[in-house]
């Protein structure tokens, strides 16, 4: 298992529990994390094969996964469980990942130095074999490419964008999960410095 889905031991622990019910009930993981804090959060994002997640589906498997946690009980302080969708600007954490957002732009960061830095920050210019495809600004301004191994990367997310959010919805509405006529109609009025 990727580091990017489940980088702490006890979220990978907690992946072996939760990973099988949650892709016997046809989903897959994106990330799993335990999250510290007054009351720890278990944050679970994962969504269907094709992509996307409904609310009703999170509710589904936040249920059988809370099952599962308590018959193995691996967490011994109270925990809120949260299953969400991996949102627009998500994590990328599978190496499809990288092939289904090529275009879009993204922010990696690796766990070592790689020619003096560890952020990149560009499009994706897709897959090679297990290295990620990213282009850069190279010194002159113009874009260049860099291959980084997939097992190198600490961090990788989607930044949030017009273009990604247009594909977004766009996807949603192809596949008919966004319904137009559920939303107001948007009045946007020029306003002035005096309102």
């Amino acid at each position: 298992m990727s580091d990017l889905i489940a980088k702490a031991p006890i979220d990978r622990r907690l992946a072996e529990i939760v990973t099988p019910v949650i892709e016997d009930m046809g989903f897959e993981v994106v990330r799993i994390r335990l999250m510290g804090g007054k009351t720890h959060t278990l944050q679970i994002m994962a969504e269907r094969p094709d992509g996307g997640i409904e609310v009703d589906e999170c509710a589904e498997i936040s249920n059988a996964v809370s099952a599962a946690l308590d018959v193995e009980d691996p967490i011994t302080e109270a925990y809120t469980l949260e299953v969400s969708s991996p949102g627009i600007d998500r994590p990328l954490t599978r190496i499809k990942d990288f092939e289904m957002f090529e275009g879009y732009e993204a922010k990696l960061e690796t766990a070592e130095l790689i020619d003096g830095r560890r952020r990149f920050k560009g499009v994706l210019a897709g897959v090679e074999g297990n290295e990620v495809l990213i282009n850069v600004e190279g010194e002159g301004g113009e874009a260049v490419t860099i291959g980084l191994d997939f097992e190198w990367l600490s961090d990788a997310k989607l930044v949030l964008t017009d273009d990604l959010i247009r594909a977004m919805l766009k996807a949603r509405k192809d596949a008919g999960t966004l319904d137009e006529q559920k939303f107001d109609e948007v009045e946007t009025k020029a306003g002035s410095e005096e309102d």
